[in-house]
């Protein structure tokens, strides 16, 4: 009797903790702090996050394996802070996609076990959300720096992904290049302008966007170090995005820096060429707003409060169009794997009064 009262018990609990309450969706439901905030800083001095990628499809971060209902349960959590945009970050790496793609399983990928794009779509027009879809990295660029690669598997999965899902689901909202470059890289213009024409030519003009790194001293991937010496100048990123912008705004309509490579002293600099040159050539500057640490030698857990809301606060100086970060789920939820990610809910709740 004794262990049948428990186990109605544990149930009990479980259906309460299914879905989170309006209360509990930011601070917890502890009503003894409330109007508490001990903040030395101005409050909702900086740009809110209103867009994020999903990466169901990884190499660095581990995946959460969510169903439904966690991914559910998650897009209110995003609601609830103001974000209308999921952007997939990519829907295939090399082997592993993130829907049935029968061009990509002749190709040797591997059948995935729920069809994510339309679970991503079916949420969003549940959630009043833009869905845009991030195009499939076959890996080879990552090894060779050739993206003729990107350019001739996506000419097959931007159609076939049109035909599938486009048509039916109001929430696909665009489309996301996501090839990431730094610089002024062979082959780069005319690559992104070839994916990013094709993704409009199929969906009667929807937007397109890219999130490139800048390549500065933090930019150390696959090196123990911290931080490197040899870091691009302000001179030379806008000397060369300049180029790239040039080749690439009549089919590509928004430009999310990734902010993290830089340090926080450098922020205002190249924060403000990248509004300039986005402006100079009618693009929307946004910027990702990396809510994961670049500063230690764990990779990656999620950032201090501090760094994130520094960031923010000068993509508002800078007169930044939109925030989106990488990325939520893992870094920002109440219900990441990672205890850290709802403390950062419930800072990034206080700095900007969201109840």
């Amino acid at each position: 009797m004794e262990k049948n009262n428990r186990r109605e018990s544990l149930k009990q609990m479980d259906e309460a903790l299914t879905i989170p309450s309006e209360q509990a969706l930011c601070g917890g439901d502890d009503t003894s702090l409330a109007g508490s905030s001990r903040l030395i800083v101005p409050k909702n001095n900086g740009l809110r996050i209103t867009g994020t990628f999903l990466d169901e499809i990884s190499h660095d971060i581990p995946h959460q394996n969510w169903g439904e209902q966690e991914w559910d349960r998650d897009f209110r959590y995003m609601k609830h802070i103001g974000i209308d945009t999921v952007i997939m970050i990519r829907s295939g790496y090399r082997k592993f996609i993130t829907y049935p793609s029968k061009y990509l399983l002749s190709k040797g990928c591997y059948m995935p076990s729920v069809d994510l794009v339309d679970m991503f779509l079916r949420l969003a027009e549940k959630f009043g959300m833009k869905f845009y879809f991030g195009l499939y990295d076959t890996g080879h660029y990552w090894d060779t720096h050739d993206m003729s690669w990107e350019v001739e598997y996506n000419k097959y999965v931007i159609e076939e992904v049109w035909n599938n899902y486009g048509a039916k689901y109001k929430s696909f909202g665009g489309w996301y290049i996501s090839t990431e470059i730094s610089r002024s890289t062979k082959g780069a213009i005319d690559a992104f302008h070839t994916m990013g024409q094709q993704c409009k030519d199929f969906s009667n003009g929807l937007p397109t966007f890219i999130s490139p790194w800048i390549d500065g001293k933090k930019a150390v991937m696959g090196t123990s170090k911290l931080s490197r010496e040899d870091a691009v100048s302000v001179e030379e990123h806008e000397r060369e995005w300049n180029e790239i912008f040039d080749g690439i705004h009549d089919v590509v309509d928004a430009c999310a820096f990734q902010d993290g490579h830089i340090d926080y002293n450098e922020l205002d600099a190249f924060f403000t060429v990248n509004k300039k040159l986005a402006d100079k050539y009618g693009m929307e500057c946004w910027t990702n707003a990396e809510s994961f640490d670049r500063d230690m030698p764990i990779r990656f857990l999620p950032i201090k409060f501090d760094k994130l809301r520094m960031k923010l606060e000068a993509a508002k100086r800078a007169g930044y169009d939109k925030a989106i970060t990488f990325e939520f789920s893992h870094f920002m939820s109440p219900q990441s794997a990672y205890l850290q990610a709802g403390h950062l809910y419930d800072r990034y709740c206080e700095y900007f009064d969201i109840e």
